[in-house]
């Protein structure tokens, strides 16, 4: 394998949108999955990985929007003889641009053989570190529900997307405890749009199992709001997955940041947490 390889080629289908009328982040993992098992096939990694243990640092650089067409390109970026680190590019089809850059990083239990692979230069944005929570006791309760048969992936465990589904239920949840609410969204014609995701899967629940996400709010800014929601076993507070979510107030007509009114950032004080020093 040498350099960039196609590992998928779609569009956005008009009910793969959101209320911020964009090409819903759970779709992009959806077609993630797809193209992260191909160049993991393709380099043979399928075998040397670890079952749990996976993160994927996410920077959308503009929208998709409904009937638009995409492609992503994949490429080894990095390794070592604990991990392996794949690129993605989600590239718009009829331009060129890259709309969105992933890096994936996953836990190996055998070093695998990268003899005559060239590893490519990461040519997106660095990842950005951010700070995490230093408790979750202000964390309130956004997502409650079950694995169900959907939401398991052809190898049986719990499917990217449907991680993503759970956490954009949290991320809606959310705003409209800080009074964005989907009346406030309607009659301002606001969204929220993320710019920066970090999920990290520690392990997957099994179908059946009860899940509890809870979410806290790290930043707030003129226009930006980060969360930071926790997947967790409601009975053991045992953790499955942790999104930190980075984005802005939308103008839905304008397509631009719009600063956050008064009233929904004296709201936003309920559900702020304490964070660590910044590791950026």
């Amino acid at each position: 394998m040498d350099g960039w390889t196609e590992t998928c080629r779609s569009v956005v289908s008009p009910w793969e949108c959101d209320v911020t009328e964009h090409f819903t982040i759970a779709y992009y993992f959806d077609r993630l999955a797809d193209a992260a098992s191909t160049i993991a096939e393709m380099l043979g990694l399928r075998e040397c990985v670890q079952s749990n243990g996976r993160q994927f640092d996410i920077r959308f650089a503009r929208e998709l929007r409904a009937g638009a067409s995409f492609h992503i390109l994949s490429a080894p970026i990095a390794f070592d003889e604990c991990w392996v680190r794949l690129g993605h590019q989600v590239v718009d089809s009829a331009n060129g641009e890259v709309t969105a850059w992933v890096q994936e990083t996953l836990g190996i239990k055998t070093p695998p053989s990268f003899k005559g692979i060239r590893l490519m230069d990461w040519p997106g944005p660095a990842v950005e570190q951010r700070p995490e929570p230093t408790t979750l006791q202000s964390f309130v309760p956004t997502a409650r529900d079950r694995v169900k048969p959907s939401d398991l992936d052809a190898d049986g465990s719990f499917a990217l997307a449907a991680f993503v589904h759970r956490f954009t239920t949290a991320n809606i949840q959310a705003l409209a405890a800080i009074g964005a609410t989907s009346s406030y969204m309607q009659a301002e014609r606001r969204g929220y749009s993320t710019f920066e995701l970090a999920l990290n899967v520690s392990t997957s629940p099994r179908l059946g199992a009860a899940l509890l996400v809870e979410t806290g709010l790290m930043h707030l800014g003129n226009s930006s709001i980060r969360f930071v929601h926790r997947m967790c076993d409601p009975h053991t507070g045992g953790e499955f997955a942790r999104l930190g979510q980075f984005g802005v107030q939308l103008d839905l007509d304008a397509r631009r940041p719009a600063p956050l009114p008064e009233a929904l950032r004296s709201a936003a004080a309920r559900l702020s947490v304490p964070v660590e020093q910044s590791r950026g």
